[in-house]
């Protein structure tokens, strides 16, 4: 099944590939880590397999983007239980807030997932149970032109995968393979590792 590095890599393409598209692939949701050591659920959007790089959505007033601003490596953590297959992945991170690509992202989405940046920015401190959200829009979709304020809030977390870990769980024998590159089109230098 896995008879060589090449195999392994195009494995990993293709389990990023779904796992972006499909929201029931077990890896749609991967946990991020920041530089800080902080981990979190986030959601994969879209994973280039021409430049080895996830994209997250993320709010621009999350503790997360300052970390990444001022220490930008980061690692994400893939699982996919029926599979038995394990990646770690490590790379650069870094929040963009304007551009094209944060503008198709943010019309690509619903309004519904867009609604989540009118609220306060994360980690405010409050009285009880909360969305966050203002009242006018809890529990509701809101219109195009409620969306409006939402929109400064929201922002891309982009990680230019540097580092490959890969993990198959076998009862035969588990077997682990890694792949490094040094910059950003650079060609992967894969090994076998021992699990």
């Amino acid at each position: 099944m896995f008879a060589s590095l090449e195999d392994v890599r195009k494995d990993c393409a293709q389990r990023l590939i779904r796992a972006a598209r499909d929201r029931r692939s077990a890896m749609h949701t991967p946990v991020i880590v920041t530089g800080d050591v902080d981990a979190r659920v986030m959601v994969l959007r879209a994973f280039d397999q021409a430049a080895w790089s996830l994209r997250l959505h993320t709010d621009a007033r999350a503790p997360k983007a300052a970390v990444i601003a001022g220490d930008p490596r980061v690692a994400a953590l893939f699982y996919d239980q029926g599979a038995k297959i394990q990646i770690r992945l490590r790379g650069t991170g870094e929040i963009l807030t304007t551009g094209p690509e944060v503008d198709a992202a943010w019309t690509g989405s619903t309004r519904f997932a867009r609604r989540c940046y009118l609220g306060e920015g994360p980690g405010v401190v409050s009285s009880g149970p909360t969305s966050g959200l203002p009242g006018e829009v809890e529990g509701r979709e809101p219109e195009e032109a409620e969306l409006v304020p939402a929109r400064d809030h929201f922002a891309l977390l982009r990680i230019r995968i540097a580092v490959i870990d890969w993990l198959y769980l076998s009862h035969t024998g588990h077997l682990r393979a890694r792949f490094t590159r040094t910059d950003e089109g650079a060609a992967w230098q894969g090994c076998w590792l021992t699990p």
